[in-house]
């Protein structure tokens, strides 16, 4: 399943414009649902891998939130936030895997190992996985998931509000905030190493 959903990433966002005549197709004729999953399989499978840490795990619940969602389509009222709705659906999905399986992996275990490469170069960018990742993972649940949902995701600022029920210009600040935070710690954690060359 992640070759396949890798083989159909969409190279950008796909346009609002675009998404909405996907619905509006599929409304007509269910089987033009495949679009839309070719649309945001990536995106979903990443999201729930970067929350539950198992390629295999987040291919099963990837397909579980796709099969919910062709279930729940006929009723889906269309706003102009898909996205939104979908991820909703993700989310109560990796909800449901925590309340199963409370000892579920973490961000860190989500890494894959690099199949070549200088070696150096791989270290060090692990180093800096690593210390992100901690960073990351000391962050509230809530700011953690505003991370996840735009970067990892890819949601737009409209659709993270949408779906968290908040005001774009809120979700855009706190992202903002947050990222400003994170690079603060991050300079004065783990600072450059030329910064001490003289």
């Amino acid at each position: 399943m992640v070759d396949r959903i890798m083989a159909n990433r969409p190279r950008s966002r796909p346009e609002a414009q675009h998404v909405s005549q996907l619905v509006m197709t599929a409304k007509q004729d269910l089987r033009a649902f495949g679009e839309l999953y070719l649309l945001y399989a990536q995106p979903v499978f990443r999201y729930i891998l970067s929350r539950i840490g198992s390629y295999f795990e987040a291919e099963d619940i990837t397909a579980q939130t796709f099969l919910a969602a062709l279930e729940g389509f006929p009723a889906y009222r269309h706003n102009g936030y898909f996205a939104s709705w979908l991820f909703a659906i993700a989310r109560n999905k990796v909800m449901d895997y925590f309340r199963r399986k409370p000892e579920a992996a973490s961000l860190d275990e989500a890494e894959g190992t690099p199949a070549e490469g200088d070696v150096l170069q791989q270290v060090i960018r692990t180093e800096r996985i690593t210390a992100l990742s901690k960073l990351i993972t000391a962050l509230p649940e809530d700011e953690q998931e505003l991370i996840r949902l735009r970067y990892v995701a890819e949601l737009s600022f409209a659709e993270i509000g949408h779906l968290l029920r908040q005001k774009e210009d809120t979700v855009k600040k706190s992202v903002y905030r947050l990222l400003a935070r994170l690079k603060a710690q991050a300079d004065e954690e783990y600072p450059m190493e030329d910064s001490h060359d003289g």
